[in-house]
């Protein structure tokens, strides 16, 4: 990227989360300004956009986002859409189901891959339309079942994997589908479907290359006026 390209505004997570996959991104792409949380010093960018402002969702949040456009509208920024469904975000998971020793790491693209656990618990904060195409997209990967339920509720977690074991599941791994949760809430999930649990996505690299592609899909689409 060219030394005056916009900036990069990750907003929508902790802090911790935001310095993590800024740090990524500034490695990845150092031509690219990069700035955790959307602040008062937006108003000090100079560009047009100046920055693209990349909210940290996992699905589709349009209260969230259409607040954002608002509160923004006055400055010379770009709101990208949000970062999922996207497969880049079933990578992650199933990377952080390998750090666990629940699956494989894909290691060689397109190559079918062997996992550990035999059935996937995906917890979420809502069993909605975005989680639905995640596990979709993890089971593909794991070539296991997965199956979404609200990380709060221990009941539909407990029926999650339920449904994993009638069908023959003897392994159950709880993949927690947020940025990150205390781990007295996780601990419970996770003994909820009495499952094995890897680490939630955090800071993980796959994300920061998702929301770069956010970011260049913003500028995309007033550059070929989409």
């Amino acid at each position: 990227m060219p030394s005056d390209s916009p900036a990069v505004v990750l907003t929508g997570a902790s802090t911790e989360v935001m310095s993590e996959l800024a740090d990524l991104i500034e490695a990845a792409h150092p031509g690219i300004p990069v700035h955790a949380g959307a602040d008062e010093t937006l108003g000090e960018l100079v560009g047009d956009p100046a920055a693209v402002v990349v909210p940290l969702l996992l699905g589709p949040d349009r209260s969230f986002e259409t607040a954002l456009r608002q509160g923004l509208s006055a400055l010379p920024v770009l709101v990208s859409e949000s970062l999922g469904p996207h497969p880049l975000l079933a990578e992650a998971l199933h990377l952080r189901l390998a750090e666990a020793g629940l699956a494989r790491a894909d290691r060689i693209r397109m190559m079918s891959m062997v996992t550990a656990a035999d059935g996937v618990v995906l917890g979420c904060r809502a069993a909605d339309e975005s989680a639905e195409i995640t596990s979709v997209l993890l089971a593909s990967r794991l070539a296991v079942p997965v199956v979404a339920a609200p990380i709060e509720d221990p009941a539909a977690l407990a029926a999650a994997a339920g449904a994993l074991r009638a069908n023959g599941a003897q392994r159950i791994a709880f993949s927690p589908f947020v940025f990150e949760a205390a781990a007295d809430e996780l601990a419970k999930a996770a003994e909820a479907a009495a499952a094995e649990p890897a680490a939630p996505l955090g800071g993980h690299s796959s994300v920061a290359q998702l929301a770069v592609l956010r970011y260049v899909e913003a500028l995309e689409a007033i550059y070929t006026g989409e």
